[in-house]
């Protein structure tokens, strides 16, 4: 048992007619020439799955052997065979964070510590991480504080003896990856944990990947079932992983950011945007968030819940960036809102 619902995730604030800043994929995804390649991918699934073109195209894409790749059916995937394939002495989760990889972790039986990053700026501080963990989990951006830590502070905390996981998923979310360590086949005992479901609207196809030392990767492989990845998102694994799909996916991150700065420059009074946001949403924290968020879905606009993140409460939300004309509407709906659940004692 837990203090707070790691199964909740922002799907679960959706419903018919919502506009949806619950959810954090990318609008107007996926893009029409990945449709047309999940729909040519169709014509082979009288087949079995063949990974090896996909594995090689990842490996590729960051400059890696292909024998450090893990193809998932989806970047949660990951957590579970950590779970089943690791017996961590002390585990560490670095919060607030994606709740996934702890709810495994705990349906597995393994004993948990949280380590609570502290607000309003939540930056890591590897010195706070205990030097005997053996397992040390965190994201980079992090959901849903969209803090994106300094590689260098990431890095410090990989050491023999230990398994560093760093969920990458929003990644590409920030133009260049200048903190990804993607790349780094230097640093003992790392996994990264990259997936699709973001930048290229794939969430039901499940398909992500992680990068990481040959018998790490193997040792979870061996937990997977025969067959893991289906075609179609193979073929979404290869062509994403390309030189133009990689071009696409910067562009979007720079327009993001655009999008972004127009988010916060027109949320109103009384409103704090917690961390430094540079990922594909933001943490708010507003005076009575769980009213607020109820009035808003009543209003018709679903918010992500931040009180089931180890360390927030209900007064957190995170919002997803869409384009400025949604940020606008949302502003103003927001603000007639808080006018709206405030007692006349806190207006007067």
């Amino acid at each position: 048992m837990t203090d707070v619902d790691l199964d909740h995730h922002g799907d679960a604030e959706l419903a018919p007619g919502l506009v949806d800043l619950a959810v954090n994929v990318r609008g107007g995804t996926p893009p029409a020439w990945l449709k047309a390649v999940l729909h040519e991918a169709l014509e082979a699934v009288a087949t079995y799955p063949d990974a090896g073109p996909a594995r090689a195209a990842v490996a590729a894409a960051h400059g890696r052997d292909p024998a450090g790749v893990l193809l998932t059916a989806g970047a949660a995937e990951t957590f579970v065979l950590l779970a089943r394939a690791l017996r961590p002495r002390r585990a560490v989760l670095v919060h607030p964070s994606f709740t996934e990889p702890e709810a495994a972790l705990r349906a597995a039986g393994h004993p948990v510590e949280r380590l609570l990053l502290e607000a309003p700026a939540y930056r890591l501080d590897p010195a706070a991480v205990p030097d005997d963990a053996d397992l040390v989990v965190l994201g980079n951006p992090t959901n849903p504080t969209s803090v994106l830590h300094p590689a260098a502070a990431v890095a410090a905390l990989a050491r023999p003896g230990r398994v560093l996981v760093v969920d990458e998923a929003f990644a590409d979310t920030v133009p260049g990856e200048p903190e990804s360590l993607a790349a780094r086949t230097d640093l003992p005992g790392l996994l990264v944990v990259r997936s699709l479901t973001k930048t290229w609207g794939l969430a039901g196809l499940r398909v992500g990947y992680a990068l990481g030392p040959a018998p790490l990767v193997a040792a979870l492989a061996a937990h997977q079932p025969h067959w893991p990845v289906a075609t179609p998102a193979l073929a979404a694994l290869a062509a994403c992983t390309t030189p133009a799909a990689r071009a696409e996916a910067e562009a979007a991150a720079r327009e993001l950011a655009v999008h972004r700065a127009a988010l916060l420059a027109v949320l109103p009074p009384g409103v704090e945007v917690e961390g430094d946001p540079r990922s594909s949403f933001v943490l708010l924290r507003v005076p009575d968030g769980d009213p607020v968020r109820q009035e808003l879905r009543r209003r018709g606009w679903a918010v992500r819940r931040g009180d089931t993140f180890p360390g927030l409460s209900p007064d957190h939300l995170r919002v997803a960036v869409r384009d400025p004309a949604t940020s606008r509407a949302f502003a103003d709906t927001l603000s007639d809102v808080l006018t709206a659940v405030r007692t006349p004692e806190e207006i007067h």
